[in-house]
């Protein structure tokens, strides 16, 4: 497992500096969440537009901080739903890739290879709502 301090030195992306560089950051392939997001494994057909290299805004922060960002070592695609609802888009990592969420006050969490599904957390009351992260 790759730790954090190697994460930024690959992908640039800084996090809190309270956060421990030296923590090693696991691949997960079943249901995770980071902040609002939850990542989803899902029957669905996989999606086709690549990863680029500087990633992919999943969620963005106010005034463009704190964004979710979705990069990727190895072959990865991500298709965003184009209807703006809980889903925000379908993620599959290829069988030798990872994935990962990177999010300045989370880290890192690494996406196994599969098919998933992003979604928004959303907090249930008398009427529903987004978790702002």
């Amino acid at each position: 497992m790759p730790t954090i301090e190697e994460a930024i030195a690959i992908f640039g992306v800084t996090i809190d500096d309270h956060l421990d560089r030296q923590a090693e950051i696991p691949i997960l392939s079943g249901l995770q969440f980071q902040g609002d997001v939850a990542v989803v494994p899902a029957d669905r057909q996989p999606a086709r537009t690549p990863v680029p290299e500087t990633g992919v805004p999943i969620v963005r922060g106010q005034a463009e901080a704190n964004t979710h960002l979705l990069l990727a070592t190895g072959k990865a695609f991500f298709t965003p739903e184009r209807f703006g609802g809980l889903v925000l888009g379908v993620l599959t990592v290829a069988a030798d890739a990872t994935a990962y969420l990177a999010h300045p006050e989370h880290a890192f969490t690494g996406i196994a290879p599969g098919t998933y599904e992003l979604r928004r957390q959303r907090e249930q009351a008398d009427q529903a709502r987004l978790v702002a992260d």
